[in-house]
């Protein structure tokens, strides 16, 4: 496949071939590179895993506690 658009910062798959061990590299893609995100190939179901966990998390990290106090 190739890409019309590659968005900044965007995320992408690439499925390795089973000869090569299968899998999936995760990373973003930039104007100059792909940014791997693991040094190591994934599971797709891994890979989704992860990037909604990170998603929660992100969205989660804005919220604020006024009730929280400091010992």
């Amino acid at each position: 496949m190739l890409f019309q658009r590659v968005e900044d910062g965007g995320w992408v798959f690439f499925q390795r071939l089973k000869e090569y061990g299968g899998g999936y590299w995760l990373g973003r893609t930039y104007p100059d590179c792909f940014w791997l995100e693991f040094e190591r190939p994934v599971s797709l179901s891994e890979g989704l895993t992860y990037l909604m966990t990170r998603t929660t998390v992100a969205r989660q990290a804005i919220e604020f506690y006024d009730h929280l106090q400091l010992e």
